[in-house]
């Protein structure tokens, strides 16, 4: 049973010389948390691969085995999930590529996003193109874009794919097939947005350090609210380098807590970790203000 109480450390997936984790996602059916986010493995001098990749867990102290979703190819990097949807019985999940088959440290130009689907949270589709600037402009045309995240307004029939591009960028879509651009507003990345209440709506988002957060009635206009979150950063070494990443999975209705996660990365300033020593964590609240962490 879920009791964040319980846990003895925010320190979920511990990165290493080698390994580094991620940019998660979390999405939560039948008592399970299934937790998606970026595997980098960069082992004996070669360039880092990336993998979506996922484990689940009960109770966040006991996880299964850590399991690779993508394959492996340093010209496609397939990385950053951004969350699960439910539509029409099937599950979606949104990524990215992030291109680096050039020796780069952070994914080129021709980095886009990707759409997975699943019948059981486990098995994956191959990712496909989402075509955000609509169907007939060619995807050489379509720019750098990262960091997908989908959400739909309860009551609303349209999708809303939210990504990094010229801050952040939106797109709708009655399908997730047809996309039309909406337009883009001043933010960081790693989008996520849940709502808090009946129409009110929060995004969080990764400035340049800790967990941004902004506020909106529309889903078009948002204003900051309140300073980043850093959390226990000052008394984590695994995250001294920084702490962003954050999203949100609200488990208000079941389990009475809203659970925010995370990746802290070693070293500081321009030392950051990158391609190892990030590890995921996880903090907790029961309001969206007030949060926790060991």
């Amino acid at each position: 049973m879920l009791n964040p109480e319980k846990i003895s450390s925010s320190l979920l997936l511990e990165g290493d010389a080698d390994t580094a984790y991620r940019d998660p996602a979390a999405f939560y059916r039948n008592g399970v948390i299934y937790l998606y986010f970026t595997l980098v493995e960069s082992r004996n001098g070669c360039d880092p691969l990336e993998f979506v990749a996922m484990t689940a867990t009960r109770d966040l102290i006991e996880f299964s085995p850590v399991r690779k979703l993508t394959p492996g190819d340093v010209a496609l990097n397939y990385s950053s999930p951004g969350n699960v949807i439910e539509y029409n019985g099937i599950y979606y999940l949104c990524c990215q590529t992030y291109c680096r088959e050039n020796g780069e440290k952070f994914g080129n130009g021709r980095s886009r996003l990707q759409l997975m689907h699943s019948g059981d949270l486990v098995n994956w589709s191959e990712p496909e193109l989402i075509r955000v600037k609509g169907c007939d402009m060619p995807e050489k045309e379509m720019g750098r874009m990262i960091d997908p995240y989908l959400f739909r307004a309860p009551g609303e029939k349209r999708f809303r794919c939210f990504y990094k591009q010229n801050g952040c960028s939106v797109s709708t879509s009655p399908d997730l097939v047809n996309w039309t651009p909406l337009g883009h507003f001043d933010c960081g990345e790693n989008v996520s947005v849940v709502s808090d209440r009946p129409g009110h709506y929060l995004l969080y988002h990764s400035p340049d350090n800790g967990i941004g957060c902004k506020e909106s009635g529309d889903l078009e206009h948002w204003k900051d609210r309140g300073a980043p979150l850093t959390l226990g950063q000052a008394e984590w070494p695994w995250a001294s380098g920084r702490l962003t990443a954050g999203t949100v999975l609200d488990l208000r209705e079941s389990h009475d807590c809203i659970l925010l996660f995370f990746h802290g990365s070693g070293g500081s300033g321009e030392e950051e970790c990158f391609d190892n020593y990030a590890s995921l964590g996880v903090a907790w609240s029961k309001d969206f203000i007030h949060w926790k962490w060991k």
